[in-house]
């Protein structure tokens, strides 16, 4: 686990082993979000559209649409 130290500035360097796990380059934007008290920081993607796609595949049984489809009738 690579660890950061904050700055009088309030910055910090992210530690070359995440950087070259990510693929951040100079200019790259990442996105941080809390869950609970930890912080999750990830690469913004270019297109949120293509970096989800697929995220929910398995979730549901292989019928469970034409189920849930037909309970509407």
């Amino acid at each position: 686990m690579a660890e950061a130290k904050l700055s009088s500035k309030n910055q910090i360097v992210i530690p070359r082993e995440v950087r070259e796990q990510l693929g951040l380059k100079p200019g790259d934007k990442i996105v941080l979000a809390l869950h609970g008290d930890t912080a999750i920081m990830i690469r913004k993607p270019k297109k949120y559209s293509e970096a989800l796609a697929g995220i929910m595949k398995g979730t549901y049984p292989p019928d469970y649409l034409e189920r849930e489809r037909e309970s509407w009738r």
